[in-house]
């Protein structure tokens, strides 16, 4: 009996702690000012309840009273102060407001478990909805058609300021008046145009070819919404920046053959000798046999290796020019190069005493040495993503 009284106390104290907790949790988020968190809470607790608890109840009704008013006094003050630029906030407390209210309609009329109905103060506010909306889009619409005049006039940044006022208008209106056709003409007045050029100053006579594969850069990664790189220049375009491949540094070093021969060795076992004894008779262990010890010898190898090699070097600058100020902006240096090396060997002798690094060029053949037009088509491929990084890292472009 005492076993089951002790269970019953602790299980009562257990449930009511947590009803106090419980309790307390609601009223301290009201008191602290999170309304809306206090009614998120106690709309869960008593959603689908035959008996709302009171201590849910009272701390709903009384957040949401005071969340409302709170937000209506703050549209107030907004209204008075007249301010275009607060219609945003404005439409938003409203559809803050909604929001609330259709949280806790589907539950009224609320009763708690004593009877009481809770006194929920509900607002009518479709129509402020609906003319801060249009306030709201029509205030981001002016700003933009105004932003718009600046960037006819040569402003980038007005057109993109423009482009972002368009835009949102879409939260409050799909395709608002003309947005769609205002912020394509910001987008147009907006981008920054970025033309890849060559120049050869090397004082060498390129290979048909080359420009074009260093000028081939896939600029598809390389574009924003307000940056288009062209590797090729657009036929009516102006641009606003050039950046050049200024190469100053262009060569091919002449075809290399080393060869040189050297000798690979090894000791192994090669059969066993007997052990004798002092009097030259063959020495016996504890069991009566023979006593052997292996036999070591030294294996070679003659290795006979050539070694080709052949590098293209392509070195300049890259240089950022602004088209506006006729002045280079920026400058990086940019280098590539390509490496032609092959390994051939033949040996006479014991391929076991080959060492593993001998064993890999054993068999491979000298290879013809390729071109000096391939080795810097390929010096100008590796070229195109150092390229693209220091474009990528440069943030001159704006």
């Amino acid at each position: 009996m005492k076993i089951k009284n002790l269970l019953f106390v602790a299980t009562f104290t257990i449930g009511f702690l947590t009803l106090f907790s419980s309790c307390q949790t609601a009223v301290k988020m009201v008191e602290r000012g999170n309304y809306d968190q206090a009614i998120t809470y106690t709309v869960k607790k008593i959603a689908g309840k035959k008996k709302k608890k009171e201590k849910f109840v009272s701390p709903l009704a009384d957040a949401f009273n005071r969340a409302n008013a709170r937000d209506l006094r703050t549209i107030k003050n907004l209204k008075r102060n007249g301010n275009p630029e607060s219609w945003d906030k404005i439409a938003a407390l409203y559809k803050g407001i909604q929001k609330r209210q259709n949280k806790v309609a589907p539950l009224m009329p609320i009763y708690d478990e004593n009877g009481t109905e809770a006194s929920l103060n509900m607002v009518e506010v479709s129509n402020f909805m609906e003319e801060s909306k249009k306030k709201a889009a029509e205030y981001h619409y002016v700003l933009a058609k105004k932003l718009l005049t600046d960037a006819a006039n040569g402003n980038r940044f007005a057109a993109r300021e423009a482009y972002e006022r368009l835009e949102k208008t879409e939260q409050y209106y799909r395709n608002y008046k003309d947005k769609n056709t205002l912020q394509k003409r910001a987008l147009d007045l907006g981008t920054t145009y970025v033309l890849l050029t060559m120049k050869n100053n090397s004082r060498t006579i390129l290979p048909r070819g080359f420009e074009r594969e260093i000028t081939d850069l896939t600029t598809r990664d390389m574009n924003s919404r307000w940056k288009v790189y062209h590797a090729q220049p657009k036929t009516g375009l102006t641009y606003d920046y050039n950046i050049i491949m200024n190469l100053r540094n262009i060569e091919v070093s002449p075809s290399l053959v080393k060869e040189r021969e050297y000798v690979d060795d090894k000791e192994i076992e090669d059969g066993w000798d007997y052990v004798l004894d002092s009097n030259g008779n063959v020495l016996k262990d504890t069991l009566g046999n023979d006593v052997k010890i292996p036999r070591k010898v030294i294996i070679k190898a003659r290795v006979l290796e050539t070694f080709q090699q052949k590098e293209a070097r392509v070195a300049g600058v890259l240089e950022f020019y602004d088209n506006h100020t006729k002045e280079v902006i920026r400058r990086e240096n940019i280098t590539a190069d390509a490496i032609f090396e092959n390994y051939a060997s033949t040996f006479q002798g014991d391929r076991r005493a080959l060492s593993a690094d001998s064993k890999k060029r054993i068999g491979n053949r000298p290879l013809p040495f390729p071109t000096d037009v391939d080795l810097l088509l390929n010096a100008a491929d590796a070229l195109k993503p150092t390229i693209k990084g220091k474009i990528a890292g440069a943030r001159v472009i704006l």
